[in-house]
């Protein structure tokens, strides 16, 4: 299921649960200050262009979510995006994730994970991306989730000599330049 825009955040405290579910666990040990956090980013990313968030759902409530939206023109200086730049050089940000939908959290609860959960909300969040093109980072510490990306099709972006940072940047199967 695919909600756009502020609607998502009738879910909020199912999503908040569901995040700290996952990220407080090894190797991301999020502590509850990250959490909250999180659910004051939810507020603030419901208005992005094109923000979108996909549900996974079951009867014991929310399995998993992602959320995006389309990265804007002008690259943003917040959040890891000054890594992602250092490493990728102005050229490579502008071709290949300016203007494409950027998958910024995924997460999918313990109990779900091997069922095919992550690769189905990653498949309804890219549906419909911009020319086909859509991207996401993830940390280099955690070696699980860069192994489940390259599995699902996702390509690395090759850091540009000597620029190597904490996250590594990943281009969507259908994405046309990876």
């Amino acid at each position: 299921m695919i909600c756009y825009g502020p609607a998502v955040l009738d879910l909020a405290d199912e999503l908040v649960d569901t995040y700290a579910d996952v990220f407080s666990a090894p190797p991301w040990n999020e502590d509850e200050e990250t959490i909250r956090q999180f659910a004051g980013r939810l507020q603030a990313d419901t208005r992005r262009h094109g923000f979108r968030a996909a549900l996974a759902q079951s009867e014991v409530g929310i399995d998993g979510f992602a959320t995006g939206w389309v990265t804007p023109a002008v690259f943003p200086r917040d959040r890891a995006y000054p890594q992602v730049a250092a490493q990728l050089g102005a050229d490579r940000v502008r071709g290949l994730l300016t203007g494409a939908l950027e998958i910024d959290e995924l997460a999918v609860r313990p109990h779900a994970r091997g069922r095919g959960t992550g690769r189905a909300l990653l498949t309804e969040m890219t549906a419909d991306a911009p020319d086909r093109k859509a991207w996401l980072l993830t940390s280099r510490l955690a070696t699980d989730t860069v192994a489940t990306y390259r599995r699902l099709g996702w390509h690395e972006v090759a850091a540009l000599p000597g620029t190597e940072t904490g996250v590594i940047v990943f281009l969507s199967p259908d994405h046309p330049d990876r």
